[in-house]
């Protein structure tokens, strides 16, 4: 994933973070521990439903729902005491959906405890909670235990039992299916799991995403890479400062996991903290999914707006400044939505090229589109006059 990550899991590491993780957050779903979290400013609509007790044991250092949509199935990782869950619940209303996944039992206990309450006070129930680890997403951590409780694992033979069951669990009833979700989102927990976990983790963000579906990600980076020492400090770790990303790692783990149109959405002016010179901060990341698939020339074109004098995109495309470059199907449509939308003029051909004719396109070559590439033989010979001697903005 990273030059740092992949540094960071070869040295040697003594520390238990799982167990460092589950213990300080175990203990914040009891009484409130502000040191771990960011401000956040929350719409307070969405707050007003919501029991004083979820809100001061949220532990967040941003607000990923921002990014949520009306009919949203939403998949939130790590969604400790459920705030956040329950704030979706509302943006996307009735017909959508929510699903929280974290692996602490007492969060779990705290976020549940209030769904009655907070489905009465909404009018609807679309939330659920699910025991799970974030980085491998397919397997249910409470049908897997239920299972070791039934056989206790006490020879390696019981191991090797168990792993074939977890994942027979994993191919038949996953926790959460492939493709099955429309924004994945997460509040500050990516920097909680283990180095050399990640790849898997973002593996499994992309996994679950359907097609054209995208990942809002709030979590702390930082400047510069933080040394072994930092990370042995189990306060530290537990405390969202010694798993965090550094700025460009992060960015860079979501287009190496398949994801396109990645992009900074917010980050923190300001450090959070400083330690030993190291700044760390909160930052949200918006990508999607979707680039996958066959590129076919259609005849098709972009032309970019500015206001850059010229771009290179995630494939190696240099899009100029109001130069028709030619693209695939793929990357024209891609161009037609979010985040990109805005700044593309989308030129298609003046007659419609047939899927059989269709050739296959290098998009790694560059090419200008020539305008008469764009347009049948009759359209080329043709010549056409303005009529009348008018032309102005209500007329020509």
């Amino acid at each position: 994933m990273s030059d740092v990550v992949e540094q960071n899991s070869t040295e040697e590491r003594s520390l238990d973070v799982d167990g460092s993780v589950r213990d300080r957050y175990s203990a914040a779903s009891q009484a409130a521990e502000p040191t771990l979290c960011c401000p956040v400013d929350y719409s307070p609509q969405y707050l007003a439903v919501i029991p004083q007790e979820l809100i001061d044991r949220d532990y967040g250092c941003g607000d990923p729902s921002r990014f949520v949509q009306p009919g949203d199935c939403v998949l939130d990782l790590g969604s400790g005491g459920g705030k956040v869950c329950y704030i979706a619940s509302q943006i996307v209303g009735q017909t959508g959906r929510v699903i929280g996944v974290d692996i602490n039992d007492e969060m779990l206990e705290l976020a549940r405890s209030f769904q009655e309450e907070i489905t009465e006070r909404i009018g609807w129930r679309n939330v659920e909670f699910r025991k799970g680890r974030i980085q491998d997403l397919a397997l249910d951590i409470d049908q897997f235990e239920t299972y070791l409780l039934d056989r206790p694992v006490r020879t390696a033979a019981d191991w090797r039992s168990a792993e074939q069951y977890a994942d027979r669990l994993r191919r038949e009833s996953p926790l959460v299916a492939d493709d099955s979700v429309d924004v994945v989102i997460s509040n500050c927990v990516l920097n909680l799991v283990r180095p050399q976990d990640r790849r898997q983790l973002f593996g499994e963000l992309h996994r679950v995403l359907k097609r054209s579906g995208r990942a809002a990600i709030s979590d702390i980076v930082s400047d510069e890479p933080v040394p072994i020492h930092l990370q042995n400090d189990p306060q530290l770790w537990s405390g969202c400062i010694s798993g965090a990303f550094v700025e460009h790692e992060f960015l860079r783990a979501f287009e190496e996991a398949g994801f396109y149109g990645v992009e900074i959405v917010e980050r923190q002016a300001e450090p959070w903290a400083v330690i030993e010179g190291i700044e760390f901060r909160s930052m949200t990341v918006q990508a999607y999914k979707g680039k996958d698939g066959p590129c076919d020339d259609y005849r098709e074109a972009v032309m970019y707006k500015g206001p850059w004098k010229s771009v290179t995109d995630d494939d190696g495309h240099v899009l100029r400044r109001g130069v028709r470059s030619a693209v695939c199907r793929k990357t024209f449509e891609l161009y037609g939505k979010a985040p990109y939308a805005d700044q593309f003029v989308l030129i298609p051909p003046q007659q419609e090229v047939s899927p059989a004719s269709a050739q296959p396109f290098d998009c790694h070559r560059g090419t200008i589109r020539d305008p008469r590439d764009s347009k049948s033989t009759e359209q080329n010979e043709l010549t056409m006059l303005p009529e009348g001697d008018c032309c102005g903005p209500d007329c020509c």
